[in-house]
């Protein structure tokens, strides 16, 4: 319990000036500013304020708060404006906005502060609803009550509505500030409207706005979440002085647009000029990390993490679990979450849910998200998607259906698109056809492609021609710049064999200009990422890979491996079909590894597309043979490949 605020202090002397007494206020000694002060107080009812503003211990301003309500009450000052301001402000900031609310019901006069205070507080206290009603009935508004509003709308990502506020605002006469048009900016890069933010841009300059700290930082992120990084990059270099917000704004554009080198580049720089960086700043290097699977990288960053004291923030750590996990390093996800401490954090357990489901720990996911519900933890949209990727990637059907169930009926979240489309792969995979097409078509939201071609991925699997025939035609309705759709369809095609209808659709796809997307491989060596492709044969050790590669095959024919020319879907020979596995880009970068790496280290693999069959059987042969484990994320999971096993069971 706090200590009344007239409790005698005797290890400070009191206040001798207006100076002593503020500056004891200001570093929330309150008792010590106001025990020996009490006369120049009550004789001046503004020192309140100061009091007021000092409530910022955590454990005893509500109660400082509310005695010093009673003392103005008291000596009479609550009829003051000023004070009742002071007051009502206090209320909102320590998030008591029904006091605040009902304090305001008995001001006898009120002003457009008042007014704007309590929106404020509403807004602060997520209830816009009622910010809206209060700004509604105000008789007199000025451009802090508009905005108010506008970030309000902002905060809570009613973007339109923010915009929709700005346009009303300049209607009725008035001219929009700086925090007005940072707020539009931000609005703009929410519904990335990129017309609309070039038009506010152009009042900036008419305005004088656009060196200003605050809204040149808005505008380059509005143009940068608009996928306009050079432009983003211009507006930033016109501010007379980059600060961390700033930078966070390029690193945070650069890994949105996908130039994750680009962002972690940038990370390196700004620490070069000597500015800390920040949680935000950290979560967007780690968060490019993650998507290069630059694990020496990411180790880097994590010591910077440490050194800047931001390790034991939920977002970093939430961060590092991801890209540990996205690295192949699971044990160093599970590490992190166990030794953190915020137990109540929904995100983090989110993200460890997630890094169990990628690497196909179906079960164990299951198990954390059991904890996790036990804690107390209501989970989210986010946490049932991860789980449901969890339980499809596992083979756990049942559960899966059980976990959709669950959480419509028991936590009243409604599934999307995107909860969907995992059971509609989770069916599929189980070969359940006819099922998961039925729920497409029952569903609440609206299919999209991706959902068809999930369906018609399964097709393709279960071999089932007439599904997949009707399904393809729906998908390339729906998305006809799909490359992924025509390659599936071809393939199903080639597979068995009829190669006048493959001509077609690659015919079809040169007529609509659709390229498919190549196969890519990488790895990082040295803090260098080495990439290679099937069709680009550039790199410096190409020679030395192709002939290692060739008795590494050798060596693998001699165990057994035999090589599944059906996946080789051209009309060519059995010869040129073999030579065309042998190169596959995972098996380049795993024998450009084997040359790089010392003895028994493991190797680590990111492939853009998923693992055919052949190169997942492939590389069980090599852990085997060389005795090394190796670790290969596609774009669909992880597998974990040690002594002729992997992790996945032969299901992915």
């Amino acid at each position: 319990m706090a200590k009344p605020l007239l409790t005698k202090v005797f290890f400070s002397s009191p206040p001798k000036s207006k100076e002593e007494f503020t500056n004891l206020c200001s570093r929330g000694f309150l008792r010590q500013a106001l025990y020996g002060f009490i006369p120049e107080v009550f004789a001046d009812p503004n020192l309140f304020s100061y009091l007021l503003k000092g409530c910022s211990i955590p454990q005893e301003s509500l109660s400082h708060g509310r005695q010093l309500h009673g003392f103005i009450v008291t000596c009479g000052a609550s009829a003051d404006r000023f004070t009742a301001n002071h007051l009502l402000h206090m209320y909102s900031k320590l998030g008591e906005q029904q006091a605040s609310a009902s304090l305001f019901a008995i001001m006898p006069r009120k002003n457009i502060m008042s007014y704007n205070i309590l929106i404020g507080g509403f807004v602060q206290n997520g209830d816009i609803n009622s910010a809206r009603k209060l700004f509604d009935e105000m008789p007199e508004r000025n451009v802090a009550t508009w905005n108010a509003m506008v970030t309000g709308y902002t905060h809570f990502g009613f973007d339109r509505e923010g915009l929709e506020f700005l346009a009303d605002m300049r209607r009725v006469g008035l001219q929009p500030d700086e925090f007005s048009l940072a707020s539009a900016l931000r609005c703009c890069a929410g519904l990335k409207v990129l017309p609309f933010g070039q038009q506010i841009h152009g009042y900036l300059i008419l305005s004088g706005f656009e060196a200003d700290i605050c809204v040149g930082s808005s505008l380059a992120h509005m143009y940068m979440k608009c996928g306009c990084l050079q432009e983003g990059e211009r507006a930033l270099k016109l501010m007379p002085v980059l600060n961390v917000v700033s930078c966070n704004t390029v690193i945070a554009g650069r890994a949105q647009n996908g130039d994750y080198e680009g962002a972690l580049r940038h990370f390196s720089l700004m620490m070069a000029a000597g500015l800390a960086p920040d949680q935000v700043t950290f979560v967007s290097a780690i968060s490019s990390c993650s998507e290069l699977s630059a694990l020496g990288q990411g180790q880097q960053v994590h010591a910077q993490v440490i050194r800047f004291g931001v390790d034991s923030s939920v977002s970093v750590t939430s961060s590092l679990v991801s890209m540990y996990s996205k690295c192949g390093c699971l044990q160093d996800s599970i590490k992190l979450f166990d030794d953190s401490s915020e137990e109540s954090d929904l995100v983090l357990w989110s993200a460890m849910i997630a890094a169990y489901g990628f690497h196909g720990h179906g079960r164990m996911a299951i198990e954390l998200f059991e904890k996790m519900v036990n804690y107390g933890i209501e989970p989210s949209e986010v946490t049932f998607l991860s789980l449901l990727y969890a339980c499809c990637h596992s083979g756990l059907k049942d559960e899966g259906l059980g976990y959709l169930e669950l959480m419509n009926k028991k936590y009243g979240l409604q599934p999307s698109l995107k909860h969907y489309t995992c059971i509609v792969d989770l069916l599929g995979r189980a070969g359940q056809l006819d099922d998961a097409e039925a729920l497409i078509k029952s569903m609440t939201v609206e299919a999209d492609g991706v959902i068809w071609k999930t369906l018609l991925s399964a097709c393709k699997t279960h071999k089932n021609t007439e599904m997949m025939e009707r399904v393809a035609e729906l998908v390339l309705r729906l998305d006809p710049e799909d490359s992924a759709s025509y390659v599936l369809i071809s393939n199903f095609r080639a597979a068995a064999a009829r190669w006048s209808d493959v001509s077609d659709v690659r015919s079809s796809m040169r007529e609509r200009k659709v390229r498919k997307e190549p196969g890519v491989s990488w790895m990082e060596l040295k803090g260098e990422v080495h990439q290679f492709s099937t069709s680009e044969r550039s790199h410096p050790r190409q020679s030395e890979i192709d002939e290692y590669l060739r008795e590494l095959i050798g060596k693998m024919r001699e165990q057994g491996y035999v090589p599944d020319t059906s996946m080789v879907l051209h009309d060519m020979e059995d010869e040129e079909k073999e030579c065309s596995l042998a190169h596959h880009s995972e098996k380049v970068a795993i024998a450009f590894s084997l040359l790089s790496l010392p003895n028994g280290s493991p190797i680590r693999i990111m492939k853009n597309l998923r693992v055919c069959s052949d190169c997942h059987n492939a590389i069980k042969f090599i852990s085997k043979i060389m005795d090394r484990e190796i670790v290969v994320r596609d774009v669909s999971r992880f597998h974990h490949f040690k002594n002729g096993n992997c992790s996945c069971g032969d299901y992915w």
